[in-house]
């Protein structure tokens, strides 16, 4: 079964009228005929009767009716998405995040998009680092925000923006009367362990040996849970300077060396783009990542 003989049929149905019916599906009458006629040896049995130059449904065509209507419905609405799709008219975006990534330098870029792309809606799914290229590769998202050292060599990095690691601490710190804090002066602080962060891999691809050996208090997968402890007095924490910080939480640039990251929009290379991922791609290269949201 085709859907040309599906369509036919429906048309048939409507009209009861073969002349009809081939002029409202723009083909000619002996075409529609034969196709109508193949229908019914698939099926088994006449699909129409005509009688006295009237056609009429068959037992067989009133059954099979409905279902073929079903299908031709679901084709139509099937077609339908797709070229809206095609046209941007509807559509929605699966973006990866690093969960250590923050949403400050993000929010202006989506707020653009949305008002310029409405109807694409964007799913952000937020994972460890590693997780997130995992997912991106394994195609659970289209696009990702990823910001590690290294990434497999069939990941596609466009560069975004970077940011400094910076040491976050309680008020009243020692580190408060310094500008920047010499990774050195961490050796033998107390420490609060995010779980998530790749600052390590970082540090490590300078490969220098690490001045500092901190005393890990706390270790937790939440920086939110980290920055309560910060606050009180707990320990401190080596973070990304555009993470959110809750209030009264101070920050300083780590130096000596002085560590950065880029943020980049990872897609795998030779995936096929959806229009909407397109669009979105090209203003995240065009925006002007300086500016916050």
């Amino acid at each position: 079964m085709e859907m040309h003989q599906v369509r036919y049929f429906v048309a048939l149905c409507e009209t009861l009228n073969f002349t009809k019916a081939a002029e409202h599906c723009g083909v000619a009458q002996p075409s529609l005929t034969r196709a109508i006629q193949k229908l019914e040896e698939e099926l088994g049995g006449p699909l129409f009767s005509r009688e006295r130059g009237l056609t009429h449904l068959t037992d067989l065509g009133r059954l099979m009716r409905s279902h073929l209507e079903a299908v031709y419905d679901a084709s139509e609405a099937a077609r339908l998405e797709a070229k809206s799709f095609g046209k941007m008219e509807k559509g929605t975006i699966r973006l990866g995040a690093m969960c250590t990534i923050g949403p400050s330098r993000l929010v202006g870029f989506l707020k653009k998009y949305r008002r310029e792309v409405p109807s694409v809606t964007v799913t952000i799914h937020d994972a460890p680092g590693h997780e997130t290229v995992k997912n991106l590769m394994e195609g659970v998202v289209d696009a990702a925000l990823v910001a590690l050292p290294s990434l497999p060599d069939r990941v596609d990095a466009m560069p975004l923006f970077r940011e400094r690691y910076v040491v976050a601490f309680y008020p009243g710190h020692r580190f408060a009367e310094m500008d920047v804090v010499p990774l050195r002066e961490l050796d033998k602080e107390d420490y609060l362990s995010r779980v998530n962060c790749e600052y390590p891999d970082h540090f490590n691809a300078l490969g220098i040996p690490d001045p500092a050996a901190v005393n890990v208090c706390y270790e937790s997968e939440r920086e939110d849970w980290i920055q309560a402890m910060i606050m009180a007095g707990m320990g401190c924490a080596v973070m990304p300077e555009y993470m959110p910080m809750n209030p009264g939480v101070t920050i300083r640039p780590v130096v000596e060396p002085e560590i950065s990251r880029e943020i980049v929009l990872a897609t795998v290379a030779g995936r096929r783009f959806s229009p909407a991922l397109r669009s979105f791609i090209s203003m995240a290269l065009r925006h002007d990542w300086k500016s916050f949201g």
